[in-house]
């Protein structure tokens, strides 16, 4: 049966590949949070002096949840894509990896205490790595938990880089001829299009901002690599 969307296991780590931290909760109150996800999709915490992780010491794990946020910005306005809870264990990352950490962490969240981090002064900002245990989200679509096994075993979509290339290119330059392709398929006036989602399978296109529909159209056959990814969407938008 030919496949439209991806896994959900997939799906979720691309999301996570894109999210930012927004919150950690441990001990039973939750705090802001600032950091990234690693490239196997565990969360990155950079904890600053005086917040409740960095007086763990470095051999210790401590309980954790953190919010891992996903948000597509249309027209200047950010919207939420996806929110997924990551329940683990938080520890400290190791003088060896904290630099790869930092530069994990630098791409969603920019902050000169990463320097810092990096030199390891236990009295200065540390950089943490949650183990995972499971991970519920929601996607505004779908909603449900993967354990570790399946959440760690998948990895994002493999041109993920491109298609967030691709997809921003369109929506800044090329949205007059997806709302043309978009009525074309649809056979009636459509709200303002953007485009949502792209991926080796298909694309989503969301209609509308207050009350938004979204619109997925599939590959006849997924796509083995960035340049075809391309060609699928340009055919798409240019044949209807």
């Amino acid at each position: 049966m030919h496949v439209t969307v991806p896994p959900i296991s997939e799906r979720i780590r691309s999301l996570a590949t894109a999210s930012a931290p927004t919150h950690v909760s441990l001990d039973g109150s939750a705090h802001a949070a600032r950091g990234g996800v690693d490239a196997a999709g565990r969360p990155l915490l950079l904890v600053k002096p005086g917040e409740p992780l960095h007086a763990i010491p470095a051999s210790d794990d401590v309980v954790v949840t953190v919010d891992l946020a996903a948000t597509r910005t249309l027209g200047g306005i950010d919207h939420p894509r996806g929110l997924l809870k990551v329940h683990g264990w938080a520890q400290a990352v190791p003088a060896d990896q904290a630099r790869d950490a930092a530069v994990a962490v630098a791409g969603r969240c920019p902050d000169e205490a990463l320097f810092a981090a990096v030199e390891g002064d236990p009295r200065g900002p540390r950089l943490f790595r949650v183990d995972v245990g499971y991970v519920i989200y929601l996607t505004g679509q779908e909603s449900g938990m993967l354990d570790a096994e399946d959440y760690l075993g998948a990895g994002p979509d493999p041109f993920l880089d491109a298609a967030e290339r691709i997809l921003r290119h369109v929506n800044e330059s090329h949205r007059d001829q997806l709302h043309r392709a978009v009525q074309t398929m649809l056979g009636e006036p459509a709200p303002e299009v953007w485009l949502w989602e792209l991926d080796r399978y298909g694309v989503t296109v969301r209609s509308g901002i207050e009350d938004p529909t979204l619109i997925r159209v599939p590959w006849p056959s997924p796509v083995d690599g960035p340049e075809a990814l391309e060609q699928a969407l340009s055919c798409l938008i240019c044949t209807h």
